[in-house]
């Protein structure tokens, strides 16, 4: 492959002055940030919510195609390129990465939240409502956000190591625009993708605050207050910059696995602890379900009704994963180089997505349990201190401090990961020629750049104001994955049919060296 350039160029200095600005905003005036992005945020709810529904099922639609269809035998490599990495490992860096912090931080929350204030006219706190939201919990978290990682990860890892392209989201846009890559239209692309990837990242860091805060609280009657959030961040921040010093296979590999390794124990635990046959029972009900309604939840909006509960839950979550796309979606192109287009696809989204559906039954199942059968309030705390309701359902186990301490330790490896990971990703997309190994110094002025848009996030509108930057940040790069679609589309298609052609002239070849044996034989 030929070797990238570390340098960096005006895509790096336009991406971070923008968002330092927005830092400096935050800094400054934190009431007329949260105002701002609020207004905003119901703009593009109710203008273009139809559109982030819309794209997103045909970023499902067309990895399912790429799977199943004539594509799937690509290798995202040369002929004779090997995985770099063990299955166990890869998947282990692409749950740890695409999912991590919100996984933790929603876990018990979105369930219950659902079951008190549940969608389709449902009523709450019934039977009914219980079924539906986590229904809709498995919904959000499922084939959707994977599928569009799928997008952005598989164009990148074909270029990259296909075409041996940079490792640049423009890169995947040479079928669409040639050389305009290298030019404005290439420059804007790589900005916006650098814009998105930091306020997606950011809102999960923001979230992982206020989840370990909630942790803290639980367990030493710490303060639950944006100042102890703020402490946690700088803390955390220098946890991960020093992971991100090490490298990737050292730093973000050894640490998938430990996250790996603690979830697992901790979802093992609860699960033969809790109510197994129950919980087991609502996974294989719930997956059913979800399953049977994938298409009518993908397309519903609430035109006659004016339910805001769409725009709440469902847009903020199809936004925060688009947004997240650039960022999950170059990293798991790096990891998985050597795979076939249908083993990438089908592990990228079928894997995390039953790993995630299992999550959620044991511990929303578990939570809906106490809630339902054993009269534990979880809606007042949820509905008093979101964070705090993971620890309150693990507080009725046996261990359960040791769970809390086991939880806790999960949120801030998966914290240091995820930031890891996108210091990596905002380095790379960021330096002349899409660099596998970015600069440290460009690296430690993302990861202090994005702990500080989680940092006035927190200030300027708590959980709120976390969201409606990610949805804010991802409509423009909606449009730029819509296209890389197209692009990517057509570089396969083209690929196939010169393959076909090449199948052909070999076939073409042996037919008439078998006519001039048979001619020479007679």
């Amino acid at each position: 492959m030929k070797r990238r350039s570390r340098k960096v160029g005006i895509v790096f200095y336009l991406s971070v002055i923008i968002v330092s600005l927005f830092v400096i905003w935050g800094i400054v005036s934190p009431t007329r940030l949260g105002a701002t992005t609020s207004t905003a945020f119901s703009y593009i709810t109710e203008t273009f919510g139809w559109f982030y529904l819309v794209v997103t099922f045909i970023f499902l639609v067309f990895s399912l195609y790429a799977a199943f269809g004539p594509y799937g035998r690509i290798k995202l490599g040369k002929k004779d390129d090997d995985p770099d990495y063990s299955y166990v490992s890869w998947l282990a860096m692409l749950f740890s990465a695409g999912m991590g912090i919100g996984l933790v931080f929603w876990g018990v929350a979105e369930p219950i939240m659902h079951y008190t204030d549940p969608p389709e006219g449902v009523t709450p706190e019934t039977v009914e409502a219980a079924r539906t939201g986590l229904r809709y919990t498995f919904f959000h978290w499922g084939l959707h956000p994977w599928a569009v990682y799928a997008v952005v990860g598989m164009a990148l890892a074909y270029t990259q190591f296909r075409k041996e392209g940079a490792g640049l989201i423009s890169a995947t846009f040479r079928p669409l625009i040639g050389d305009g890559v290298n030019g404005p239209i290439g420059k804007i692309i790589d900005v916006l993708a650098a814009i998105a990837t930091a306020a997606g990242v950011a809102t999960s860091l923001g979230l992982g605050a206020m989840q370990i805060n909630g942790g803290l609280t639980h367990l030493t009657g710490l303060p639950n207050s944006a100042g102890t959030q703020l402490a946690i961040i700088v803390a955390v921040t220098a946890l991960f910059m020093i992971s991100a010093v090490s490298g990737l296979d050292r730093g973000i590999k050894m640490l998938s696995n430990v996250n790996l390794s603690l979830a697992s124990l901790l979802l093992l635990f609860v699960l033969m602890a809790g109510p197994t046959i129950f919980l087991m029972d609502t996974l294989t009900t719930t997956l059913g379900s979800y399953i049977g309604n994938i298409v009518t939840m993908s397309f519903r909006l609430t035109p006659f009704t004016g339910s805001d509960w769409i725009g709440t839950w469902t847009l903020f979550y199809w936004a925060w994963w688009i947004a997240w796309a650039p960022f999950v979606g170059t990293f798991i192109a790096r990891i998985s180089k050597g795979r076939t287009i249908r083993e990438f696809v089908l592990t990228v989204m079928v894997m995390p997505t039953l790993l995630g559906a299992l999550w959620f039954a044991v511990f929303g199942g578990s939570g809906l349990h106490l809630q339902m059968e054993k009269g534990v309030n979880l809606a007042n705390v949820v509905n008093e201190n979101m964070e705090a309701a993971l620890f309150v359902t693990l507080q009725q186990f046996p261990l359960g401090t040791a769970l809390s301490i086991l939880a806790t330790a999960l949120i801030i490896t998966f914290f240091v990961t995820s930031a890891d990971s996108a210091t990596f990703v905002l380095g790379t997309i960021t330096s002349k020629g899409g660099t596998l190994q970015p600069k440290t110094y460009v690296k430690i002025i993302w990861g202090l750049l994005i702990s500080g848009i989680a940092a006035v996030l927190l200030l300027s509108g708590g959980l709120e104001g976390l969201q409606t930057a990610s949805f804010i940040a991802a409509l423009p790069f909606s449009i730029v994955m819509l296209l890389m679609v197209v692009s990517l589309n057509r570089t396969l298609k083209s690929e196939v049919a010169k393959e076909r052609q090449r199948e052909k002239l070999r076939i073409q070849k042996l037919e008439e060296l078998i006519e001039e044996n048979l001619q020479n034989s007679d």
